[in-house]
């Protein structure tokens, strides 16, 4: 024997599916759950332009993060200092996000590299704005001394 739903709960059912659909459609488009997986923006501190796109990837549970296009005049930079085997590569096609694993609510126990200065930080990423935004915070020691940056998703 079935049930049909009868009264208001069938009035409302085209509605609350439209509004599953909205909700879950993005989450789904993602793999199934809020994922930093995708293209992210990233934006200078200092001139507020848009600076890289960064290519997120997950394998087997880590996070990694690979510089995919360089947005300034500097397309053909080198990371003169970096002091590990990146050292005087181009910053164009290099990870800089190693080793991110899932805690909760964000992704941590991984390191980022500043092409900039060359210095590999201690990271953490929490997705914000239901995965639109993405805070990167780069420390030293305790993430209290660190560096927020917010990178926006491109896809």
């Amino acid at each position: 024997m079935t049930h049909k739903p009868s009264g208001r709960l069938a009035r409302m059912a085209p509605a609350l599916a439209v509004a599953l659909a909205c909700v879950a459609g993005p989450l789904l488009a993602q793999g199934g759950a809020a994922t930093p997986v995708g293209l992210w923006k990233t934006i200078d501190d200092d001139t507020k332009q848009a600076k890289a796109l960064i290519r997120v990837t997950e394998r087997d549970g880590l996070i990694t993060g690979r510089i995919e296009k360089i947005l300034t005049d500097k397309a053909d930079a080198k990371c003169e200092l970096c002091t590990d085997e990146r050292k005087d590569k181009p910053v164009q096609g290099m990870t800089i996000v190693t080793g991110m694993k899932r805690d909760g609510e964000h992704w941590s126990g991984g390191q980022i590299l500043d092409p900039n200065n060359g210095k590999v930080y201690r990271s953490q990423m929490k997705l914000i704005d239901g995965g639109k935004r993405m805070e990167v915070r780069g420390y030293i020691g305790t993430p209290l001394l660190g560096r927020t940056q917010t990178w926006h998703r491109e896809e």
